[in-house]
Formats: structure tokens, C-alpha cells, sequence
């Protein structure tokens, strides 16, 4: 019963964002779904099905509890997540990662250039330096779920770009958990070509579209 509630739920989903994706020809006054719009579908729908990555819930949840990491309440929360902004902002400081806040969340963006070398997702070692200060402060304020997506651009296929994806997130994530962070909080998935963040048609969309993000969510009381 819960997984076909689940899977109605799904379905509003695409729904809605379906509608919100559409775009109208100009000349003909028909209805599409941008490309933008399908990747945007396919990585919410992806990311709702699985529930253990986006905000980081479910499984991980009873591990972090096991793990005795305390939740955060009320005013703490916002409080919590703008000095650990704070302090993300002052490590990350000229290494090209971008820290982006979405309300209480926060995002790291990590430009795969900077990361990783072409077609490797062996952590490039002259990033070591800078993900040893995010893993630092990851530690220190250890009352976040921690998810890390990958993404590539749209060249070549999802045979290729998935588990390219996936395996550059783990990496992060395996270098995070041996400099310290509890594995229990963090979520991994690999999104290949399927949410960009610019057009693929030029070289500096594709730039922006490979990249690691860890995103940090609070543990709230009740989940």
C-alpha cells in the first residue's frame, strides 16, 4: 500500500512539473517539454523514488540516530546552518567551489575540472587541501544529512555518464567518510546528464553542467 501511495504521489509530480516544463512554439502555438524541462522531471521523479537522497531521509535516519548524532529544532536550525554557511564560505574561499544557501540547506557546488581529470573519477589530489576543510567542517557540524549528487554534461550517453556520475559522488563521499565524517549521513546518487544548470550546445554550459554537489540538510526533530 505505502509503495502505491508512493507511486501516486510520483505521478502528481510529473504532473505538475510537466506543466510547469512546457513551452509554447511561437509559430504553431503547440505545447512541448523543453529539454531542460525532461531533465528537471527525471531528476525529481528519480530523487523522490529513491527518498534516501534528496534530503536525506528514511534508513539513514534510524543509522544516525544509532550513531548517537543529535537532531536540531526551531530557531536552532536556521542558526546552525548560517554559521556552518559561514564557516564552508571561509574554507572555500578562492578554490572555485560555490556555496550556495536554499533556505535552510545549504549546496556546495564543485566544478568537475577542478575535481576530477577528464573521464577519471579519481579525486584529482591538488583538491585534496580543499575537501579536507569541507570534511573538517562537515565534522564539526555534524547534525546534517549529507548528499552527494554527480553530474556530467550531455555528451556521450547515460551508459557512459550515469556511473561516471555515480562514481565521482562516491569518491567525494568515500574521501569525506576516511577524513571523518559519519557515513550514516551521507546519501550518494549519480544523475549523468539529467539536470543541467546551463545549455549543453556551448563549451561553458557543458563546464557548469560537470560537477559535484554536496548538499547538507538539517536533521530536523521528527524525521
Amino acid at each position: 500500500m505505502k509503495n502505491l501511495q508512493k507511486l501516486g504521489t510520483a505521478a502528481v509530480i510529473m504532473s505538475l512539473l510537466a506543466s510547469a516544463a512546457c513551452t509554447t512554439n511561437p509559430e504553431t502555438g503547440n505545447k512541448r517539454i523543453s529539454k531542460a524541462g525532461i531533465g528537471a522531471i527525471g531528476g525529481a521523479l528519480g530523487g523522490y523514488l529513491l527518498g534516501d537522497v534528496v534530503g536525506g531521509k528514511h534508513d539513514r535516519t534510524e543509522k544516525i540516530v544509532g550513531a548517537g548524532i543529535g537532531a536540531l529544532a526551531g530557531a536552532a536550525i536556521g542558526n546552525y546552518m548560517d554559521q556552518q554557511e559561514k564557516k564552508l564560505r571561509e574554507e572555500t574561499a578562492g578554490t572555485g567551489v560555490d556555496v550556495v544557501r536554499e533556505g535552510d540547506d545549504i549546496k556546495l557546488v564543485m566544478p568537475s575540472g577542478i575535481t576530477f581529470d577528464t573521464n577519471s573519477y579519481a579525486i584529482n589530489p591538488a583538491f585534496n587541501v580543499t575537501l579536507d576543510k569541507v570534511a573538517q567542517t562537515l565534522v564539526q557540524y555534524e547534525k546534517t544529512f549529507v548528499d552527494v549528487y554527480g553530474h556530467t554534461d550531455s555528451t556521450g550517453n547515460d551508459a557512459i555518464n550515469i556511473p561516471l556520475s555515480k562514481n565521482r559522488a562516491q569518491s567525494v563521499s568515500n574521501y569525506l567518510t576516511l577524513r571523518g565524517v559519519n557515513s550514516a549521513r551521507i546519501g550518494v546518487q549519480g544523475f549523468g546528464s539529467s539536470q543541467p544548470v546551463a545549455s549543453n550546445d556551448t563549451e561553458i554550459g557543458r563546464q557548469a553542467n560537470r560537477r559535484v554537489e554536496i548538499k547538507l540538510v538539517p536533521i530536523r526533530e521528527g524525521n
